[in-house]
């Protein structure tokens, strides 16, 4: 095998033991496509099945499969993460392990590639899920472009291909809170679509509950967009502009002799509405802190417990304990 393969494949892998051998399967049928070397890099995001034995033996029929083993479940954000700092290739491609993202979609992307282009991503033009995901999704990234500093397109997941200069510029970013997709729209260099039919799940189920689906979408607003503490800030105004016009109205009415007693039914709903209004602004600024804590304490972004089919790379061991963003010599 050649020290540097052309393209490296990064999947994550969280308890997917069911999809793994037609994963393997059409991917091996995609290579012959590919003009080059080719790496596959699963990355075992703590699984509780057995996706890591059968990774394990994948990897001994054929060493072009190689896997890292992370010390637990950091998640799929740092999963990706960690493939894409281990990888070798001059092209690196993400992809999910569900068999959502197609295996014979890599050389279309490897092909954009070639033309020039930097970063090639999958834009989805059909999805299996029901209508509501499909409205929220549309939702958030309509209210993401909207908001966020950078273009981030809609529709488009983690698959993607990207170069290795963009790669090097991805690994020099040591942020803790990660959205990827944000990430490589915020580096710019050439970028293009591809369109693309997501299938149905091969086995399985979705293993991004609603809980992590909120936190990935908070992370995408929250990295790429200071409009929530603006909009904190102007909505203390607003409160503030209600309660002096309310002060002045009182204020009338008392000089016009019409002053009533007021009751306890007005000062409740008041005191609970701007308390309420206090909590939201405590808690959006909360947010951003909560943040600002987690990059002080500039703790590893994940740990590796082995890696298979690395050799005695000496840059790979030293990834084992996160990010070093040291380039590739």
């Amino acid at each position: 095998m050649e020290p540097y393969p052309t393209y490296s494949v990064v999947i994550p892998i969280h308890d997917e033991q069911e999809s793994l051998q037609e994963l393997h399967r059409r991917l091996v049928a995609v290579f012959p496509l590919l003009d080059g070397g080719i790496e596959v890099l699963f990355v075992d995001d703590g699984s509780t099945d057995l996706s890591y034995p059968v990774m394990l033996e994948l990897h001994g029929r054929d060493p072009r499969f190689k896997v890292i083993h992370l010390a637990r479940n950091f998640g799929h954000q740092l999963a990706i993460t960690a493939g894409i700092e281990l990888a070798g290739g001059d092209a690196v491609v993400v992809m999910d392990g569900d068999l959502q993202h197609p295996p014979e979609l890599l050389p279309a992307l490897a092909e954009r590639w070639r033309e020039g282009y930097d970063i090639v991503y999958g834009v989805m033009t059909e999805r299996p899920e029901g209508w509501v995901k499909r409205i929220t999704a549309r939702t958030y990234y309509w209210v993401l472009r909207k908001l966020a500093s950078v273009e981030i397109p809609a529709a488009a997941g983690d698959f993607r291909l990207a170069d290795r200069r963009v790669v090097e510029a991805f690994r020099a970013m040591p942020e803790r809170n990660r959205f990827v997709r944000g990430m490589f729209a915020w580096l710019g260099y050439r970028q293009i679509a591809v369109p693309y039919a997501v299938p149905e799940r091969f086995a399985g189920s979705s293993k991004y509950t609603l809980r992590r689906m909120i936190r990935l979408a908070t992370d995408g607003l929250v990295s790429f967009s200071t409009a929530p503490l603006r909009f904190a800030l102007d909505l203390g105004f607003v409160v503030s502009g209600l309660a002096f016009l309310f002060g002045i109205a009182t204020l009338i009415t008392k000089l016009a002799g019409a002053f009533l007693v007021p009751g306890w039914l007005t000062i409740i709903l008041v005191t609970s509405f701007i308390g309420g209004i206090q909590l939201i602004v405590i808690g959006v600024v909360g947010e951003y802190v909560g943040r600002i804590y987690d990059e002080v304490k500039a703790r590893p972004l994940y740990l590796v417990r082995e890696l298979h089919g690395f050799g005695d790379d000496p840059l790979a061991r030293r990834q084992m304990v996160g990010s070093s963003n040291a380039p590739r010599q």
